[in-house]
């Protein structure tokens, strides 16, 4: 076998494989091998037939397609590996020649990982949030727990805001019922901004027992394209009147909301969660500005089978997010004024470029970190996975597969060279 390299860019290369008798033979009896469960050869179990009498009775065309196929799967990874290239993607493999038996030639296009030359990484400019938690933010926590021991009480008079009404509405455009705006014995805290502009308000000054209508507006950006911009009448019967009386925020509020004595001990845990989460959301905003900073200050080039492959995870997210949301994509980028090609062009590429780029910036930092990361470790993490999803086996079953673990193993070994790029810029 022979084999030549030709540099088509710093993510693309072409090689040229020659081939001889030597490196066909092995192929041609792996292929006979294969070919054996195809063909019936009298005296013999399907597949378990000699190789010489299995060439009698296979067509000789496909016995020399499968020859070719097993050959070049043969030496193009043998060369990928002498070659140290660190493929991605699949080869484009195109046959320039071909005696069954004799010679072959063949060139196969494929992209690579690239060269990467990485910035100075321990000089980065990027600063961590300082992390603060207002009064404001504590007394907004507070507040959801007041709301939670609330008591709720009948009362005939009329609705005003912050009472719960009881209510049946069934919601018509242009006199027509639609879909999603019809429901009975529907819970509604008047003030919560949770219907459309309008509604609740609408509401206010009726007591149990009324029937009328409300005559509102959709907004024009609303998620069911159906029903943007366009008047409706909720016809609507309010049942009853709850008054929600909240208990004051003191001691015994404190006591009732966990292993509180006072309200003061109630606060300062309430501010340690807030800090907490506050210190996890600034330590990843930081690890990305560090990434993203060292990227740029590195020579990265994204080959385009990675961004490809980043466009079509970025749509999948996007579509997923939509679903639960019972939007289509076609509704959301006719909500943000955007055709397809547009969106792609402004929002899904350029974020695709990044990850790939921010991406290899990382492998690249934990080979010069020489990263480590023990079987122990991944048998670690996989077991606090299995408690996660200990009631999905099918994902139980994924994290048995040698790909899983693979994945696991990158992923720990990305969080270990993150961990070390923070902790030698960290001012």
């Amino acid at each position: 076998m022979k084999a030549s390299i030709k540099k088509i860019s710093d993510v693309k290369v072409e090689i040229t494989v020659v081939l001889d008798r030597s490196d066909l033979e092995p192929a041609r009896l792996k292929a006979l091998e294969k070919l054996a469960g195809e063909v019936k050869v009298a005296g013999f179990r399907s597949g378990k037939a000699p190789s010489n009498l299995v060439e009698k009775h296979v067509d000789p065309n496909r016995l020399a397609s499968v020859s070719l196929e097993q050959a070049i799967g043969d030496t193009l990874w043998k060369t990928f590996s002498e070659q140290k290239i660190a493929h991605v993607g699949r080869p484009d493999v195109v046959v320039k020649k071909y005696v069954p038996g004799e010679s072959a030639e063949y060139t196969a296009t494929v992209e690579k990982l690239p060269e990467i030359n990485l910035g100075d990484y321990k000089k980065l400019k990027a600063k961590k949030d300082a992390v603060k938690v207002s009064e404001k933010e504590i007394e907004a926590v507070l507040s959801n727990i007041q709301k939670g021991f609330a008591e709720k009480k009948v009362v005939r008079r009329k609705a005003k805001l912050g009472d719960e009404v009881v209510i049946d509405f069934t919601g018509r455009i242009n006199g027509e019922p639609f879909e999603g705006g019809k429901a009975k014995d529907f819970k509604l805290e008047l003030g919560s901004k949770t219907f459309i502009a309008g509604f609740e308000e609408a509401v206010v000054g009726h007591e149990s027992g009324d029937k009328f209508d409300i005559k509102t507006k959709f907004p024009k950006d609303y998620r069911v394209e159906a029903c943007a911009g366009k008047d409706v009448v909720f016809e609507t019967l309010l049942k009853q009147v709850n008054e929600v009386v909240l208990p004051k925020i003191d001691n015994k509020l404190a006591e009732k909301s966990g292993p509180f004595k006072t309200l003061k001990e109630l606060k300062e845990d309430v501010k340690a969660n807030i800090t907490h989460q506050k210190e996890h959301e600034a330590t990843e905003k930081y690890k990305d500005a560090l990434i993203l900073e060292l990227a740029g200050n590195s020579k990265v080039v994204a080959p385009e089978v990675l961004v490809e492959d980043q466009k079509r995870l970025i749509r999948q997210d996007i579509e997923r997010n939509l679903q639960f949301h019972k939007m289509t994509l076609a509704e959301y980028l006719r909500n943000m004024h955007k055709t397809e090609a547009e969106w792609e062009e402004t929002e899904v590429n350029p974020l695709a470029e990044k990850r790939v780029r921010m991406g290899l910036t990382v492998a690249k930092l934990a080979a010069e970190f020489k990263v480590a990361v023990t079987d122990e470790e991944v048998a670690a993490k996989i077991a606090e996975l299995k408690v996660v999803h200990k009631n999905n086996e099918a994902v139980l079953k994924q994290l048995e597969t040698p790909e899983v673990r693979a994945d696991i193993r990158n992923r720990l070994t990305t969080e270990k060279a993150v961990e070390e790029l923070v902790r030698l810029n960290l001012k």
